[in-house]
């Protein structure tokens, strides 16, 4: 236990997040949250990363369960480290970058996304989820 610490406390780990950065035609896809930490922002589609799952396996599942979608090249990108400290959360977010996806984007989630619409990397809605702001203001260009 670390110095300082009342024993008492729980240990809290750092989450693993994987948002998927799909790219069409200059533009990338993003979803309106709804009903959980980050509502009503603007996300790309993505989730937990599973034990045993790699970053590549988990966009494509992440990217097929919530719009409908099926990523066909996948490549790891940067990631960003989030504390949400108004709901006691800590991510660390690992972006994967999909070039090619075939299908349209279907809210599949309805109780987690309210739509899905393209935007310009240099126009983007607000505001964004904040592993998301956190690599824009990285100064990430997909």
């Amino acid at each position: 236990m670390s110095e300082g610490a009342p024993e008492s406390a729980p240990a809290r780990r750092p989450r693993v997040g994987v948002g998927v950065l799909v790219l069409r035609e200059a533009h990338v896809l993003l979803g309106r949250r709804r009903g959980a930490h980050g509502s009503d922002t603007w996300a790309p589609p993505g989730g937990h990363l599973e034990f045993g799952e790699s970053i590549e396996s988990c966009a494509v599942r992440e990217l097929a369960e919530e719009t409908g979608m099926l990523a066909h090249d996948v490549a790891k990108g940067p990631y960003i480290n989030t504390v949400f400290a108004a709901e006691a959360l800590h991510y660390i977010t690992i972006f994967a970058v999909v070039r090619a996806a075939t299908g349209e984007p279907v809210v599949r989630e309805p109780d987690k996304c309210v739509a899905w619409q393209w935007f310009a990397w240099d126009n983007l809605p607000t505001p964004l989820f904040a592993p998301l702001q956190s690599l824009v203001e990285s100064g990430f260009v997909p």
